[in-house]
């Protein structure tokens, strides 16, 4: 497998872009992902695209070959990636993958997904396609419902409390609020999480990822193209994915997701570290509990003080580990196709020092997690300043 590196990075400003469609947003986004990398379009060689469900939002389907006709790229071989909310997540490791083997030596990796066209129970119910729609969907659970459940069995086994999934939004919000693509730039206050109104108990209004328009993309490369390219290259040092059941009935733990265990164990081992020489990573935080969730199945902290960290300030802002600087899914918004793009982005600018107000100081390690449904998918990719972690010092 050769090394494989990003050299450009270019998404849209997230939020809910009613001037925008499927076309303009990935024109968008991937038009500065390539004047990043300081390439033509005539040099990629293949397009990879995460999109969960452009038929259900906006009607449209076919939309790898879309996308590389909106970003003027044909006639390049472009492929749609589906895996729910780890669509881009997904789109980004065939990418990888794809450069890694030797098949191309310039890919894009891309994702797109328009959702605020529909009314919000139509958005729901596309939404509900990632859950088990025969155990669960059927009887009208939805996924604030089931995050709901691991939220509950999550304070019955390890005495979380609702302020400790709270403060996770505080954060969030806080790093939002230093991201100019954030869908929402405004801190916000524990009280008013806690106050905010009811969704599914314990989870508030406050305690939930937005609908989201947006769209992400990078330009990946080989290791000697890389190097002609730039001299930042930001090397991914691993990538990986795990899966598991739809329905939460089918797993043994509620409070482990053993997608993400196994993803992130694999993708250490890849790179030969562990989770304590990451210096920031940007996780799925669709609601506050699933932040807490994957600070512990990555191992951050052991399994039941996700909630205590938090509320001890280690995944703050150049803490211990900085988690979710972007604003993470909770206040830089959920376009659910272009979140793993989106966390691909972020950590490139803070490995590059390029975040601006949320810098995080000497970031050389950084860490995606992207998940789909509740849990049935897990990917998870460490990105690095140095070609081989290994040999690093």
């Amino acid at each position: 497998m050769r090394k494989v590196a990003v050299v450009g990075v270019g998404m849209t400003k997230f939020g809910e872009r009613w001037e925008a469609g499927l076309k303009e947003l990935t024109a968008e986004a991937g038009i500065r992902a390539i004047e990043d990398a300081g390439i033509s379009g005539d040099e990629v060689e293949a397009v990879y695209v995460g999109n969960m469900s452009g038929g259900r939002f906006v009607g449209q389907e076919h939309i790898g070959a879309l996308l590389a006709d909106a970003m003027g790229l044909n006639p390049v071989p472009a492929t749609r990636v589906e895996a729910a909310c780890a669509s881009g997540g997904l789109a980004f490791r065939q990418a990888y993958l794809a450069v890694a083997s030797g098949e191309f030596d310039i890919v894009v990796a891309g994702g797109i997904e328009k959702m605020t066209d529909v009314l919000t129970g139509q958005a729901t119910t596309t939404l509900g396609g990632a859950a088990d729609q025969e155990w669960e969907t059927f009887f009208g659970a939805t996924f604030p419902s089931l995050y709901a459940l691991i939220a509950r069995r999550h304070m019955h086994e390890f005495g979380t409390t609702e302020e400790q999934l709270a403060r996770v939004a505080v954060k969030n919000h806080y790093n939002g609020a230093r991201n100019p693509f954030a869908q929402y730039q405004k801190e916000i206050t524990l009280d008013q999480v806690l106050n905010s109104s009811p969704v599914a108990e314990p989870l508030k209004l406050l305690d939930c990822s937005p609908i989201t328009d947006g769209a992400a993309a990078v330009v990946i490369a080989s290791e000697d193209v890389a190097k002609k390219l730039t001299d930042t290259p930001v090397w991914v040092n691993a990538s990986a994915q795990a899966s598991d059941t739809l329905a939460l009935h089918d797993r043994k733990s509620l409070t482990t997701l053993r997608a993400t265990v196994e993803a992130g164990k694999k993708a250490f081992q890849k790179a030969g570290i562990s989770p304590r020489d990451v210096d920031l990573a940007e996780v799925h935080d669709c609601f506050t509990i699933a932040e807490i969730l994957a600070v512990e199945d990555l191992g951050f902290v052991k399994k039941g003080e996700g909630g205590k960290a938090v509320e001890d300030g280690m995944f703050d802002l150049n803490s211990d580990v900085s988690v979710n600087t972007s604003g993470g899914l909770k206040a830089c918004g959920h376009p659910v196709g272009a979140t793993g793009i989106k966390q691909v982005v972020e950590v490139t600018w803070q490995l590059r020092g390029e975040a601006g107000k949320r810098q995080v100081d000497k970031a050389e390690i950084g860490l995606t997690h992207n998940v789909g449904g509740s849990g049935a998918t897990a990917v998870v990719h460490i990105l690095s300043r140095y070609i081989d972690l290994r040999s690093r010092r």
